[in-house]
């Protein structure tokens, strides 16, 4: 029997390494897109709607939720205003310097 963690680290590498960094951020950006999408189908917005509201065209919305472009804090930020979501950030420093 093995963790996920221990799963993890075998298959992707240990945290801190390269790949495994790489992992955790396009997993991160997959529920950010997940996120946008649900709230988006709540406020019963297409994606054509939703990227009218922030000027941006529909093929940008739908990049967004499928993880298939980068994103700037920026378009976050005008996504989830424009939803009427509140944004949280949380920064964990890892090591000292």
């Amino acid at each position: 029997m093995f963790t996920f963690d221990q799963i993890k680290d075998e298959f992707i590498g240990k945290i801190g390494t390269e790949k495994r960094t790489q992992y955790e951020q396009e997993l991160q950006l997959e529920v950010l897109g997940n996120m946008i999408r649900t709230v988006r189908l709540e406020r019963n917005l297409t994606q054509e709607q939703l990227g009218k509201l922030i000027g941006v065209q529909r093929a940008q919305i739908s990049k967004l939720e499928n993880n298939t472009t980068n994103v700037t804090m920026e378009t976050i930020l005008k996504v989830f205003g424009t939803l009427k979501a509140k944004v949280n950030f949380n920064v964990e420093l890892m090591n000292k310097l």
